[in-house]
């Protein structure tokens, strides 16, 4: 299956060069004008064209791989999908959970959130604006979530929302006959190995770790879709975490 990679240099509703750089000639990249108004709406819109551009991809049997500054892309992602007449099972690797709601986020930060709006939990102007159907917790996997508020473990313990504990778990997950979409915060890494993050957890996977249940996953699942949350370019001064990053990701789509 031929990869069509989409490129959002943004971090949520704000310029980021140093994603800009990553695009090259035959990459799509999604980075329209946006109008004055609050940030979940600006998102929206930028939403609304990823989704446009994933449907597009998907829908000619190509597949899609979205990269972009934060996590709350995957909800455009899930919706061009659904365009495309898929129904995937999710998988999420994150040293977060990202199922924050208003009432529950102790920071106020949008991009804690983006799970559980996928869910359709919490706050639902970007899921209605996009017209993203919520997804059955049954069909979300979250890996790793080692740095959890306590609202988060809440909504997982009440949804009943299937968590494996560490990504290596993912060797022994017995995983539907369905198509998989692979969503990697490069977050989740030991920060050893990749530093330059917005919000490093002590802990995690190591490269050669996630080198080894990446090959696993794109052995023995149908990989319709990836996403990326990336680094943090700025801080990147020695390219070490673009390097491991990027290598992780063409590992799990190779």
């Amino acid at each position: 299956m031929p990869d069509r990679f989409i490129l959002t240099p943004l971090f949520l509703d704000e310029p980021d060069d140093g994603l800009e750089s990553l695009a090259r000639d035959d990459w799509r990249v999604v980075n329209p004008e946006l109008a004055e108004g609050d940030t979940l709406h600006r998102i929206a819109t930028v939403h609304q064209h990823l989704a446009d551009e994933v449907a597009k991809v998907a829908g000619s049997g190509d597949r899609p791989v979205s990269i972009a500054g934060d996590c709350c892309t995957t909800l455009g992602v899930m919706a061009g999908l659904q365009r495309a007449g898929m129904d995937p099972t999710l998988i999420w690797i994150d040293a977060h959970g990202d199922l924050n709601t208003w009432e529950t986020t102790p920071s106020g930060f949008l991009g804690g959130m983006p799970l559980a709006m996928m869910m359709g939990v919490g706050d639902l102007t970007v899921v209605e604006a996009i017209a993203l159907t919520p997804v059955p917790q049954d069909r979300i996997i979250l890996t790793d979530g080692r740095d959890l508020d306590p609202g988060e473990q809440d909504l997982i313990d009440r949804y009943q929302l299937i968590q494996l504990q560490t990504i290596t778990d993912l060797m022994q997950h017995s995983f539907p006959d369905r198509p998989v979409y692979v969503h990697f915060d490069t977050d989740v890494l030991d920060p050893v190995d990749a530093p330059s993050m917005g919000y490093p957890a002590p802990g995690g996977p190591t490269r050669s770790e996630m080198e080894q249940v990446f090959r696993h996953i794109a052995r023995t699942t149908n990989v319709a879709a990836v996403s990326m949350s990336t680094w943090r370019p700025k801080m990147d001064t020695d390219g070490r975490s673009k390097e491991v990053c990027m290598h992780l990701l063409n590992v799990l789509i190779d």
